[in-house]
């Protein structure tokens, strides 16, 4: 049987066809296949929005799984199949319990299923709070590029909320070869700040880290802004705080209020799926009943068909979209397989034939 990609199955006759093995990849795997690539990863991330930018994709809306005696906590299922050269099918199924980190557990939890396109049978199943965390942080960074190529290029960078999210995109920017002169954080935890500049400082990062009092310091000392909080509405509601026109990864979704979202050029990952589930554009869309505020998508910034001005500021907000997490997790299976360490489970699947 011929396959570019183990259990991926390469125009198949009905004889070629058969039922894949069925690998577990745990989180040290994953981070092994992924640390100290983010240049790669980036460009991974970016193939990936250009297939869906060519409706290459199937992004089904999410599905969110709420409990009654518990607010604060979801769980959300990804569905998506990516196409292109090794096109895979899959499902990330990841948990938001906010509470944890009162324990110093971490916020999310999350597993990514892998389906082999030809047969449907899952062939992986992967930790994927590393793969999420990757994802979510290779798409700021190319947002941030792709977003500051008609200004002056950043060099102070400010992030609001200091938790995982945070952390990744910072060692991605470093990692992609970004310098600044100043790393800014604020966070309504005085130790998850303080938390966070020992990170930075031990992560041999050159510039000083300041830890801001408040939410307008640390948005006007910087023309980069990471949102990376828990908010579940909007609390960032002064577009004056904007006037130096930064840069804004809106990672988090729900910290600014329409007004804000109305001074700025807005770019989303996909329409459809960034104005749902109560974001700070769809309370726009809300508040106007249009989209107009919407400029375009990160494929179009890319493709030259969206330009970003100067002028105002540029706020990228990105829903999540599962055919990162398929290309982000293809890639770490490559790895792992190609490495000769990939864990497979005999048996798992107990017929492999339909008649015994």
């Amino acid at each position: 049987m011929n396959s570019d990609r183990t259990g991926f199955p390469a125009s198949p006759t009905a004889e070629d066809v058969t039922v894949p093995s069925f690998a577990v990849i745990p989180g040290s795997q994953v981070r092994s296949a992924l640390d100290g690539r983010e240049k790669e990863i980036v460009e991974v991330v970016e193939a990936a929005y250009r297939l869906h930018g060519a409706g290459r994709t199937v992004n089904p809306p999410s599905s969110f799984l709420r409990f009654p005696d518990r607010a604060t906590s979801r769980m959300i299922a990804l569905p998506a199949s990516l196409g292109g050269e090794s096109p895979v099918d899959g499902l990330k199924w990841i948990s938001s319990f906010p509470a944890n980190v009162r324990s110093g557990v971490p916020r999310a939890s999350a597993v990514l299923i892998l389906n082999d396109p030809v047969t449907g049978y899952p062939f992986a199943c992967l930790e994927s709070s590393i793969i999420s965390a990757t994802r979510t942080a290779a798409s700021a960074v190319s947002a941030a590029d792709r977003l500051s190529r008609d200004r002056t290029r950043p060099t102070r960078v400010g992030f609001f909320g200091s938790g995982l999210i945070a952390r990744y995109v910072h060692t991605f920017l470093e990692g992609s070869g970004w310098s600044f002169d100043d790393v800014g954080v604020y966070d309504v935890s005085a130790d998850s700040a303080a938390g966070f500049r020992l990170y930075v400082e031990q992560s041999g990062g050159a510039a000083p880290v300041t830890v801001h009092r408040s939410p307008e310091d640390l948005i006007r000392t910087s023309d980069l802004v990471v949102f990376a909080t828990v908010a579940g509405e909007p609390h960032v509601d002064d577009p004056s705080w904007f006037g130096h026109n930064p840069v804004v990864l809106h990672v988090s979704l729900r910290d600014l209020a329409p007004s804000v979202i109305l001074a700025s050029t807005n770019i989303v990952d996909d329409v459809g799926h960034c104005l749902r589930a109560g974001t700070s554009p769809h309370l726009t869309e809300q508040l106007t009943g249009n989209r107009d505020f919407v400029h375009g998508t990160l494929d179009d910034v890319m493709a030259g068909r969206v330009t970003v001005p100067g002028d105002r500021p540029a706020v990228f907000s990105p829903f999540g979209l599962g055919v990162l997490d398929l290309a982000v997790g293809g890639f770490v299976y490559d790895r792992v397989a190609r490495s000769g360490r990939l864990r497979v489970v005999d048996d798992f699947f107990h017929e492999r034939r339909r008649y015994g």
